[in-house]
């Protein structure tokens, strides 16, 4: 007789007005096992996650564990049933160890005093046990990302998790750090832990999974064991037809657009950039690979007219880049992909046509001299600018807060895209989008490059780059390498060089590298 599920969801319905998050989602989660979530962005994979940690309670269905039913609406019933959540955003103080980070909070505020020796023992064991080797009294502050998410984990796992969430665990990981991650969710499962694994990457979810669950619409539309399931069929379940992500087709690089040279910034730090040289030409994509907080941000900062403190030089079509003036930036054909299209691509509580506009005030097609917005013109391209990039929306005096990542992600596109840039800026544009919004948004990045944009694309997935640039340089730390075509070097060789390990560091990560 099979032994039950440490995990079911029975019929669970969660609706939110009118719309339906969850219809009737029944899961179960075996000892051992490792469930991928698969799902377009707003399928409702958040959501039941979110009702599974108490921070929602369904409106229908109940939630199981070991056989008994989970207390709706308690995060606090959720951890003492053994479910452990992390986040793809860390929450750990920088100015704590490891040892401190990971125990905070599970002792007694009427305790004397910490049993810090206790603790220590049980970490020990742990780390020992599942092969999560990090040092229990190092700051926080001096760990890589890699071990940074071993502590998440650990802190989960100190907690008697049984149950452990992970929300795009690779999203900041090189290649080797997430090779490392999946060995240790193959020690954890193997102990009989149970985990459910969220991510876009198709690739991964095929590589460490037992079995997939497909979420759309907020309906589960399949459910199929990792060995039976082939990569097109996930993508086609997810979105409801076949995907085909575009590719690069080889063309003539033009003149240079973009031309950095001896770019420095001040600070220290693993972000400031030290000497970074780098020539884009027209019809032509660079990619720059590098972990989270390397320098990438500093440097689309810089060209997004938002820092002006730096030396060195920068110009788009032989002029000048103005230092610290997005306004003229814009005004000299750069078209800017934010990575942050919440915080700074979009503002939610504006509606559509006004975010669309917001770069281009005192266009005479929208403005009468240049000082007064013409509101219909600018809802009338806005309703143009919607159905060219299909972006789904009820029309463009919708709330941009109420969309979806995907359809957010358009908007930006076409609001960068539609004045034809030069220069385009493209920092991170498809993280966390599904396998649909991901091809829609690189076919247009490719059909810029093909009209005779220059593009720097920023992004932590090597397999974008791989597939989507002409060539390919490393930033380690402020440094950046010469720029060279993705088929020179594999995966793993530029994963060890975005973590500064590479055999000839003098020339490839000290920024005496040109992209001339």
């Amino acid at each position: 007789m099979a032994a039950a599920p440490i995990l079911e969801f029975r019929g669970v319905t969660k609706r939110f007005g009118a719309l339906t998050a969850n219809d009737n989602i029944s899961l179960t989660l075996n000892q051992g096992e490792v469930l991928a979530l698969l799902g377009e962005n707003g399928a409702g994979k958040t959501t039941l996650m979110n009702i599974l940690f108490g921070h929602y309670q369904a409106d229908e269905g109940e939630i199981l564990v070991d056989g008994e039913a989970l207390p709706p609406g308690s995060t606090q019933a959720a951890i003492s049933a053994g479910i452990g959540m992390v986040h793809q955003h860390f929450t750990l103080a920088d100015n704590l160890t490891v040892l401190e980070n990971i125990t905070v909070g599970t002792e007694s505020l009427w305790s004397w005093r910490q049993e810090n020796q206790a603790n220590r023992e049980k970490l020990t064991r742990m780390i020992e046990d599942y092969g999560l080797v990090v040092d229990p009294d190092a700051l926080v502050s001096t760990l890589s990302v890699g071990e940074r998410q071993r502590v998440e984990i650990l802190k989960a796992l100190y907690r008697d998790a049984r149950i452990l969430i992970l929300d795009e665990p690779t999203a900041v990981l090189t290649p080797q750090e997430a090779d490392r991650l999946f060995e240790t969710l193959k020690s954890i499962t193997a102990k009989g832990l149970a985990v459910i694994f969220i991510s876009h990457k198709l690739h991964e979810i095929l590589a460490i999974s037992t079995k997939v669950a497909v979420l759309r619409r907020g309906s589960i539309v399949g459910t199929l064991a990792t060995k039976d399931a082939k990569r097109e069929q996930l993508a086609e379940l997810m979105v409801g037809r076949v995907v085909t992500r575009p590719k690069l087709s080889a063309i003539k690089r033009g003149a240079p657009v973009l031309e950095i040279s001896d770019l420095t910034t001040g600070g220290g730090g693993s972000s400031a950039l030290k000497n970074v040289d780098l020539v884009i030409h027209a019809h032509e994509i660079v990619g720059i690979a590098g972990v989270a907080g390397n320098g990438q941000a500093v440097l689309a900062d810089i060209l997004s007219g938002l820092i002006g403190n730096f030396t060195g030089s920068a110009s788009i079509n032989g002029r000048e880049l103005a230092a610290g003036d997005p306004r003229s930036i814009v005004a000299s054909g750069v078209g800017r992909i934010p990575e942050d299209r919440h915080a700074r691509g979009m503002i939610g509580d504006m509606e559509i046509w006004e975010n669309l506009i917001s770069e281009d005030l005192r266009s005479s097609e929208i403005s009468y001299g240049g000082m007064v917005i013409n509101g219909d013109r600018a809802r009338e391209r806005a309703t143009e600018q919607i159905k060219e990039f299909d972006v789904r929306c009820e029309g463009p005096e919708a709330e941009t807060k109420l969309l979806s990542g995907g359809n957010m992600q358009k908007l930006i596109l076409s609001r960068a895209l539609s004045r034809n840039p030069s220069f385009i800026l493209a920092n991170q544009p498809v993280r966390g989008l599904d396998e649909g919004a991901i091809a829609y948004v690189q076919g247009r990045l490719l059909e810029a490059r093909q009209a005779g944009a220059a593009i720097l694309l920023i992004s932590e997935d090597l397999d974008e780059l791989m597939s989507l640039t002409d060539r390919i340089a490393v930033i380690y730390h402020g440094s950046l390498s010469l720029p060279e075509p993705p088929g020179k070097r594999s995966i793993a060789e530029i994963g060890l060089m975005m973590a500064g390990q590479t055999q000839n560091k003098s020339e490839e990560l000290q920024g005496v590298g040109h992209g001339h």
